[in-house]
């Protein structure tokens, strides 16, 4: 745990959706819908490339049981997950952490190509061709 991670406080905090061992998943603290949740591992590391197998399998087992507890809560029509590794790619606290963004119809005008849409001017390759 590192002092001054918001992420870590969360993680010492002990209020989660789920946890194991290695990882815990709570509700994000400025969700940008109805559920959004982060898993993260309880050992602070920046980056998930860095994390060993086990912790990387740890977080990623945590997955279904969000799942579960968001639909059971929510009812979500699907999910959006992600991950932002380093600073180039948006990540702004150097804990990692999986996104698990819920999804409802009507949420957006039109949402396909999800996660392409981190680079607009690449993401509607449906309309390029």
């Amino acid at each position: 745990m590192e002092t001054g991670c918001p992420l870590c406080s969360r993680a010492r905090e002990g209020v989660f959706i789920c946890e194991n061992l290695a990882a815990v998943a709570f509700y994000d603290g400025y969700p940008v819908s109805r559920g959004h949740s982060l898993v993260v591992p309880r050992r602070h590391v920046a980056d998930l490339f860095c994390l060993p197998a086990e912790e990387q399998q740890a977080l990623w087992a945590l997955l279904p049981m969000v799942k579960e507890a968001l639909d059971r809560v929510h009812r979500p029509a699907g999910y959006n997950l992600g991950v932002n590794v380093g600073e180039a790619a948006g990540q702004t606290i150097a804990h990692v952490h999986v996104h698990v963004i819920p999804r409802y119809h009507g949420d957006v005008p039109d949402p396909r190509g999800g996660v392409r849409w981190v680079i607009p001017d690449r993401a509607n390759y449906w309309s390029a061709r």
